[in-house]
């Protein structure tokens, strides 16, 4: 029986050998590793040939990996009027090319609150996000958007935030990131057993079981300071509590992929595999 969850890097193992390189490479040697996710880090901009993203699709299925995109970061829902049109073009051309290339998930970072409340944020957020996925599914492009949580609270992208996103316009779900809710409080809070098992509740409650089987999830250990969000860690040298953690996600009968950003990627991502397993009693 397969585990509940696929556990992958997001970018390239450290460990990838030059030949072949690349995206390609990085798929092939995910799965030498054991592993069975795969994030494109696409963080600066979106530059692959229609051609290029025919052979990471075949490539993917051919070794069973799970792809996702991670869209560039400069992009704000939030963007001013004037600047939203070029904000938007990043996020679309990573759906579309991600697509391409066999990816079924585009992460993107929602973007900044510029001090506004987040209520007020959303009545600009959401039409937009709206629009969007209308253009995907005109498009036939059935890859799921997932803002992602961020680390640091002048950041659009609270559990809140994404939570109502994905409520809100359908083909969209959260990307929870494990680290950055840690991080966003600034005081070492959300780190135990129970605030994720309430993170879960709200979870479920909002999305329904389903959701939970199919989390799309990052983790690393992580710096912070009282404004959130400082560097990623590995995971060992954080005060991230990771056991309590797979607990709560072992209790809430969780699934779906856990993508690995500490700066040990392969490292840690077969070192949160090989936890899920001793916790969760799953084998492969």
């Amino acid at each position: 029986m397969p585990l509940s969850f696929r556990f992958g890097t997001v970018g390239a193992p450290k460990s990838r050998p030059k030949k072949p390189g690349g995206s390609v490479g990085a798929v092939m040697h995910i799965r030498t590793l054991g592993l069975g996710a795969f994030e494109l880090g696409w963080v600066r901009s979106v530059r692959v040939s229609e051609k290029t993203c025919a052979v990471i699709k075949q490539t993917a299925e051919d070794n069973d990996v799970l792809l996702s995109v991670h869209a560039p970061y400069y992009f704000n829902l939030n963007a001013k009027k004037d600047e939203w049109p070029k904000s938007r073009k990043r996020i679309m051309d990573a759906a579309h090319y991600g697509h391409l290339a066999g990816a079924t998930e585009i992460i993107f970072h929602p973007g900044s609150y510029f001090g506004m409340e987040p209520t007020d944020v959303l009545k600009v957020a959401l039409p937009r996000l709206a629009d969007m996925v209308e253009e995907l599914q005109a498009n036939g492009n059935p890859a799921t958007l997932r803002p992602e949580t961020m680390g640091k609270s002048a950041m659009l992208g609270s559990l809140e935030d994404t939570l109502i996103m994905s409520q809100e316009v359908p083909q969209v779900q959260p990307c929870i990131d494990f680290a950055h809710l840690h991080a966003r409080p600034g005081d070492g809070t959300m780190n135990t057993y129970d605030e994720w098992a309430r993170v879960l509740e709200s979870y479920g409650k909002a999305l329904g079981d389903e959701a939970l089987r199919n989390l799309s999830a990052h983790l690393s250990g992580i710096e912070y300071t009282a404004k959130g969000e400082k560097e990623h860690l590995p995971l060992m040298e954080s005060d991230f509590d990771l056991d309590a953690l797979l607990r709560a996600l072992h209790d809430f009968k969780c699934g779906g992929r856990i993508l690995i950003e500490s700066p040990i990627l392969e490292d840690d991502a077969l070192m949160v595999k090989g936890r899920w397993m001793e916790i969760s009693g799953e084998t492969e």
